[in-house]
């Protein structure tokens, strides 16, 4: 079973992107200390430290933009992490940069460039095309609820991420990180990484440019694939039931605060009325050193094994190793917690036959809210007709086997449909996570992150990923028919904490507590790096 539900990201440039939102790519500057100590190197900027050099007037949000903006021109060729930039960001930064000056700060992102994947849609000069050509030109009658909440905190829009085309929900022979429209996304630490997932010009943006990151999102898969807490709101969907909106940063604490920022009931996604109380926990004061004291965290073995394989041995010795890290902090490893439909549901083509039901009705209505659709792409059955006849979809190279099937099955309007829902919500239910959870009285599961979205999406509960490790430098090199490369010396792997439904706040604390004990992301440093930096820019400011 390969489950493609839809996983969009933010990215702040500086460490994150968002899930439908994306962040920017880690790099590294071989000069940017000695050039100058008063500006931070973007590789390990954080949210906190650009707020405090916004602040204190080292740079502006302008440098900060023309800064990232010089850091994709130097990679994006290779990377092919972003498919346009903002034209309007530098004047929406120098527009921030004014309220700053006059004491106006409208939340801890003002005049922080996050990018967003390009299946959140965006009312401005920048387009919304989940990777296809068959969007471009067409335009949204209103901000995404997550654009619109990103762009009230103070977020600079730099520009949108490239991605899995349709979020992966396509082709049955076609490449991880593909999109007609933005090209072969690669990850960022061996040439012609595989970058994995949907949400892959995110993640690869968030390792490379210096922000955030996380694309250990489908990175591994998302740095945060958030519970109903985000709203939907004008995302190209795949599966109402199963999709989520969430950041992909370079740290935990960055991640926590771009999901304050988006988090919360949206009147337009009724999904969201079911936040407890209709109320959002302070994800940022979660991130304490002691957030593993005294939890309890299960280990669903037969889950591991059914994925156990050669390539996974160096991921399941870092795993075994992690378990030292997490019980020294306090927190209690309980073992055997399987799921008990975990086999059952790995073989099964239900979970695959409710996204297709789903994305046939939830794509048409997306298309109905446009304001403007200059291909004309009225439903599935259309836009199926204009990617197999436009030459630049590559088709039949890369088919349209998701979509056929689809459109030969029953939708979600029909009675069939909730007998499979409610099976696939046992998967994730009493057969899998929550069953778990519930049984062993466990506060999360955990598992490596390659293995561990699939467990959640059927029931709509968070994960949290954090970097685990690498594989080493005597790792024979893995390509698949695409020619992208699977395994390889240097290229992450994460851990995963899985958690009920709306324990966001619980994980984040993990998470934290984890990462800082690690640090791993400081020891794992892609091959190819940027060099600009805000001295760079700053300087040739004043000369």
């Amino acid at each position: 079973m390969k489950h493609r539900s839809l996983r969009s990201s933010v990215v702040v440039l500086l460490l994150l992107v968002v899930g439908s939102v994306s962040a920017v790519l880690i790099f590294r500057s071989s000069n940017s200390v000695e050039k100058s100590e008063e500006f931070p190197s973007l590789i390990n900027a954080t949210i906190e430290i650009l707020t405090e050099g916004l602040a204190c007037k080292k740079f502006t949000s302008v440098d900060l933009v023309k800064a990232y903006l010089s850091r994709i021109a130097e990679v994006n060729e290779t990377v092919h992490a972003v498919t346009e930039i903002n034209p309007d960001a530098l004047t929406i930064a120098a527009k921030l940069d004014l309220e700053r000056s006059a004491g106006t700060i409208r939340g801890p992102l003002h005049g922080i460039p996050i990018l967003i994947k390009n299946n959140i849609a965006t009312k401005d000069k920048m387009n919304n095309t989940a990777g296809s050509w068959a969007l471009l030109g067409a335009t949204v009658p209103r901000d995404a609820t997550v654009a619109k909440k990103l762009r009230a905190a103070g977020a600079i829009l730099l520009g949108k991420a490239n991605l899995s085309q349709w979020a992966n929900f396509r082709s049955l022979d076609s490449s991880n990180g593909w999109s007609s429209l933005g090209g072969q996304v690669y990850g960022p630490y061996y040439p012609n990484q595989d970058p994995q997932g949907s949400s892959s010009g995110s993640a690869v943006a968030s390792a490379m440019l210096g922000n955030r990151d996380r694309r250990f999102d489908h990175i591994s898969f998302p740095a945060q694939q958030p519970s109903w807490h985000q709203t939907k709101h004008l995302v190209i969907p795949i599966s109402e039931h199963e999709d989520t909106v969430g950041p992909l940063t370079r740290t935990v604490k960055d991640a926590a605060y771009i999901l304050q920022a988006i988090a919360g009931v949206d009147t337009r996604d009724n999904y969201t009325s079911a936040i407890p109380d209709g109320t959002i926990p302070n994800y940022i004061a979660a991130c304490k050193l002691s957030g593993l004291s005294g939890l309890r965290l299960g280990i669903p073995r037969n889950v591991i094994a059914l994925r156990t394989s050669n390539t996974s041995a160096p991921m399941i010795e870092a795993f075994e190793q992690a378990l030292d890290v997490l019980e020294a902090a306090g927190a209690i490893i309980v073992e055997d917690t399987n799921f008990t439909a975990a086999a059952e549901y790995r073989n099964s083509s239900l979970p695959l036959a409710v996204a297709g039901a789903d994305f046939v009705v939830n794509l048409q209505t997306y298309l109905k809210s446009l304001t403007y659709n200059p291909k004309n792409i009225t439903s599935l059955a259309v836009l199926r007709d204009f990617t197999q006849s436009f030459p630049l979809e590559d088709y039949p190279a890369r088919d349209t086997g998701l979509w056929d099937q689809s459109l030969q099955s029953w939708n979600n309007t029909d009675p069939r449909f909730w007998a499979a829902y409610q099976q696939v919500l046992y998967y994730g239910g009493e057969g899998g996570l929550l069953g778990a959870l519930d049984r062993n009285n466990l506060d999360a599961v955990i598992l490596p992150a390659r293995w561990a979205p699939d467990w959640a999406s059927p029931v709509g509960t968070p994960i949290i990923t954090v970097p685990l490790g690498s594989y080493p430098s005597d790792t024979p090199v893995v390509k698949d028919s695409w020619g992208l490369v699977q395994y390889a010396p240097n290229i992450p792997f994460g851990i995963s904490f899985l958690g009920a439904r709306f324990s966001e706040e619980k994980l984040i604390g993990m998470a934290y507590a984890f990462e800082q004990r690690t640090m791993v992301r400081d020891k794992v440093q892609p091959y190819i790096l940027p060099t600009t930096e805000l001295a760079d820019v700053v300087i040739k400011k004043h000369i």
